[in-house]
């Protein structure tokens, strides 16, 4: 491969050597310092575990190939408690992944090569090239989009209250064009070799989120248009990609893939939902801490984030969140209505708010019609008083007269008992050695899933129905 990567045509991306970036500068230090927390907040803050130094110190040794910074302090990696595939990096050394995405992998030469494409991302400047050609932000400003089925990064509808001031950090993760993307691949795979893993791994674990993508669109009963994973949101279309890094990998140096100290690493490692931050079981969200339960429509999914439980269907979109509350549910109902707009932006208030009780708990909602791109919306605010000092609400939209369509999950609020509470379990990896005899479908069936049993176990694992296990061969199970 050349050792400068040219930026393809039409986009305003410069060239970079790789182990030649331009130094952190102050500036971006201080922004990523001030990020920092943010994001802690936004994806569910460090997963503190084993796993957790490992995943440190092997983006330190990638990120220091980019030339970024030579020495290993000066990067900070964190391991995210975030259910959904995500990673990321923004400016002043900092490199984050989801706890979710690196059980994904299957050895640490795939762990390198994502958090690598990362540091590609910052090496080339790519979030600067990004808010300079930024979109307003007002939530009113991508309702269009959201009702076309596009989501935007973390999903910034019903992102109010407090979370409103992390838009500029939920901006560090929306989407890479497609140039930005590939040159941040070959960046990565240049890393990789230079630290002496296999490159060809930024293909294979390109490949394995392009299967999750597909699982997990089909699982959720769409052909993609709905279930938009968080990594295929943020970066766009990982099939397009494999084939491009396999090429490009071709001839590159570098061997090393550590997958019995990655096994070993993530073994035992929280999978899917954190009880703590709530649990999606099916079209069901249960929240054994706070102690409340609802279920999505028919048609719909849902997917969990650290501050807010967003729903997904093809009629309509929704979130569900908490903010300060002072007593009075017409007030708070309110005051979500007016923190929808952006600043300068047309103010989105129901004709009235009217009061009702949901399952005992005292509610009031109301709706309004705002004007979009795509024609007129439906916005409609739902909340429920669970004490004096806290309530939750949720915010939806759907085209115009479709409001109704999330009548049955306001009516589905409810608290839950602690005998219900105490039932609900976690899931963690489990890394298991195959014995003789051990089938495909056999390993599959101790997966602690109801459904997909034997496609989310070869999706997990990296192999095909036609896979043969040998025995002494580790396999990474799902259990509780």
């Amino acid at each position: 491969m050349a050792l400068a990567l040219s930026a393809c045509a039409g986009t305003t991306t410069p060239p970079v050597v790789p182990g030649q970036a331009g130094s952190i500068t102050q500036q971006e230090r201080q922004y990523g310092a001030e990020a920092h927390p943010q994001l802690l907040a936004q994806f569910g803050g460090e997963y503190n575990a084993p796993v957790t130094n490992y995943v440190e110190r092997v983006g330190k040794n990638i990120a220091a190939q980019s030339g970024l910074a030579t020495a290993r302090e000066a990067y900070t990696v964190t391991l995210l408690n975030s259910p959904v595939n995500n990673a990321f990096a923004i400016p002043g050394g900092y490199i984050y992944t989801t706890r979710q995405l690196v059980g994904l992998m299957d050895n640490e030469a795939e762990l390198a090569a994502v958090l690598g494409h990362e540091v590609g991302h910052v090496a080339a400047r790519h979030s600067q090239t990004r808010q300079q050609a930024q979109q307003q932000n007002s939530l009113l400003g991508v309702l269009g989009a959201v009702v076309s089925g596009v989501l935007l990064g973390n999903s910034q509808l019903g992102q109010l209250g407090q979370e409103l001031a992390m838009q500029g950090s939920q901006l560090l993760t929306l989407k890479y064009s497609r140039s930005q993307e590939h040159q941040a691949d070959d960046l990565g795979i240049a890393y990789l070799s230079s630290a002496g893993y296999d490159p060809m791994a930024m293909a294979s674990v390109l490949e394995s989120l392009a299967q999750q993508n597909t699982l997990d669109a089909r699982l959720a009963g769409s052909s993609g248009s709905n279930a938009v994973p968080e990594w295929a949101s943020t970066h766009p279309d990982p099939a397009s990609r494999v084939r491009d890094a396999f090429q490009e990998a071709q001839g590159m140096p570098g061997t090393v893939t550590n997958r019995d100290a990655f096994l070993t690493a993530v073994d035992g490692m929280l999978y899917g939902d954190d009880p703590k931050q709530g649990i999606v079981d099916g079209n069901s969200f249960v929240h054994p801490e706070l102690r409340f339960a609802f279920d999505a429509p028919n048609g719909f999914f849902l997917v969990n984030g650290t501050q807010a439980v967003s729903i997904s269907g093809q009629s309509g979109r929704g979130q569900l969140a908490g903010a300060p509350y002072s007593g009075d549910l017409n007030n708070y109902v309110g005051k979500v209505f007016g923190q929808l707009a952006g600043e300068g932006q047309p103010q989105v208030q129901p004709a009235q708010i009217q009061r009702t009780t949901v399952n005992g708990l005292p509610a009031a909602y109301g709706t309004a019609r705002a004007n979009t791109g795509n024609g007129a919306v439906d916005v409609t605010v739902f909340a429920y008083e669970f004490s004096n000092s806290q309530a939750f609400h949720f915010v939806t939209i759907t085209q115009a007269g479709q409001a109704g369509v999330f009548n049955p999950m306001y009516q589905s609020m409810r608290r839950i008992s602690a005998s219900q509470a105490a039932a609900v379990k976690p899931r963690k990896i489990d890394v298991v050695t195959v014995k003789s005899g051990d089938t495909l479908q056999g390993l599959a069936n101790r997966m602690a899933y109801d459904n997909g049993k034997l496609e989310r176990f070869l999706v997990l694992n990296s192999l095909d129905t036609n896979a043969v296990l040998q025995p002494g061969q580790k396999v990474k199970l799902v259990v509780y």
